[in-house]
This record gives structure tokens, sequence and C-alpha cells, in this order.
């Protein structure tokens, strides 16, 4: 857990993400280790990377906001929505069972990868201004119900819609970290509260919350995600989006054949 922290709090600090993508995989390796049913393991993975997410994020989002490159407006203006659609995604995660989350999460992070992978979608740009009114809404609800469902910051979506609309990648990673301060508080307390009293939960664990892989990732990704943010302000931008694309191809992979065999 504590090497899960350290990786996760680089990649925080690297790609803009709250570490989820490095978590959840690796929470599914340890938490067999705590006891409890596997059938429970999915959903504390995710809601114990929601957890871990928060103090991440904000390390991160901390770190870049020093260099002045969070867009702090595109925050206030999109966090009632990314709340909103956290509430929706945790009450969707309460009645889907493990493998479709996990199949979800390996499928969705694959095809994330193509905005960064593949030129002509990577480097297109739609609009120079971020979107507003209904637009805004939808997709901010969206992937907070998106995110809170797989338990990760957010990071990923928020960076492809500010690159469309005319964002540098760094400007974008920066300010995709406070989305995932901004997701990861709902979805953390709604995992503890809809796995109360659940059964089969592995040891120390706070409804789909577990405490002690929260504080040791936690504790660790804290000190690596200022490294991970001089890392990106000093990399060449599309080196930066190639690095992210190959990331989660790496990923997604990597989830699809875990739930294959769940």
């Amino acid at each position: 857990m504590l090497a899960a922290g350290l990786a996760a709090g680089f990649a925080a600090g690297l790609f803009g993400i709250g570490g989820g993508f490095v978590v959840v995989p690796a929470l599914l390796v340890v938490l067999p280790l705590l006891g409890g049913d596997k059938a429970q393991y999915a959903h504390v993975a995710i809601g114990t990377s929601a957890a871990t997410i928060i103090l991440t994020s904000l390390r991160s989002l901390r770190a870049h906001a020093r260099r002045g490159a969070v867009e702090f407006e595109v925050l206030r203006s999109w966090a009632p929505w990314l709340v909103l659609g956290c509430g929706v995604g945790v009450a969707l995660a309460d009645r889907v069972d493990g493998h479709v989350l996990l199949l979800i999460f390996g499928i969705g992070v694959t095809l994330m990868a193509l905005h960064f992978l593949v030129p002509r979608v990577g480097d297109r740009v739609l609009s120079d201004a971020m979107p507003g009114g209904v637009a805004r809404v939808s997709i901010a609800g969206g992937l907070g119900a998106f995110s809170s469902l797989l338990g990760i910051g957010g990071g990923t979506i928020a960076i492809m819609v500010m690159t469309l609309c005319g964002r540098t990648i760094h400007r974008a990673i920066a300010t995709a970290s406070g989305v995932g301060t901004l997701i990861a508080v709902p979805s953390a307390i709604g995992f503890a509260i809809i796995g109360f009293r659940e059964p089969g939960l592995p040891w120390g664990s706070l409804g789909y919350v577990n405490l002690p892989a929260t504080a040791a990732i936690a504790s660790t990704s804290m000190l690596t995600a200022p490294y991970g943010v001089a890392a990106a302000h000093s990399l060449d931008a599309r080196l930066l989006k190639r690095v992210f694309g190959v990331y989660l191809v790496f990923i997604g992979f990597t989830m699809i054949r875990k739930a294959a065999g769940y």
C-alpha cells in the first residue's frame, strides 16, 4: 500500500489525476490479505481510492497553484454539478456488482487513451472557451457520476475537455487536480454510507472505505505528488500527452483482464 501511494502521488502530480488508476488495481491485489468476501473487494477498492484521492489531489493542486497554472474559475463553476453527479454515481455503484464495475473501468480508461495517442484527436481544438449552460451541467455532472462510480478523480475527462477548449496540457492537468478533490470528498462519504453494515468487508473498513489502506496510501502519495508536478511542468506538452496515453492503455487492459477473471 505504501508503494502504491508513492506511485499514485507521482501520477497525480504528473497527469492531473487523483491516482485512482494506480490505487484501484493495487488494492485489488492487497485487500484479500485483510480478509472479507471477494465479492466486496471491487466496491471497497473504489471507495478507498476515492478517500485517498482527497489528500493526494489537494497536495497536487497546491503544488500546481504555486506555479500559477490552476484555473480556479473553472473549478468554481463546475463544483455544484460535479458534486451532484457524484451522488448519482454512488447510487449506481450500490446497484452494480464488482465484475461490471471492473469491466466498465477497463473499457472506459482504454477509450480515453485515444484522445492522447491519436494526434488528430488529441491536438484538435473545438473552442477557445470552456462550455457553459446546459453543456457545462451535462459534462460536469456526467464527469462526477462516472468518476465516483469508478473511484477515480476524473482528471482524464477534465483534461480532454480543457484541451479541446484550447487550454495547454499543463494548465489542463493543473486544473484537473482540483476536479479530483471536488469529486473525491462526496464520493468517499457516499461509499462509506452505502457500505455501512455490509457483511464480509475487509478488516478496518468503514463502509466501503478501508481506513488502514487509506492512511497508508495517502501518507506516501502526499510525498511524491509535488515531484510529479515538477515533472509535468518540465516535460514537452506533446511528449506528456503520449506518456499519459500509454499509461491509460496499460491500466485499461490490466483492469479488463482482472474483470475477466473476477
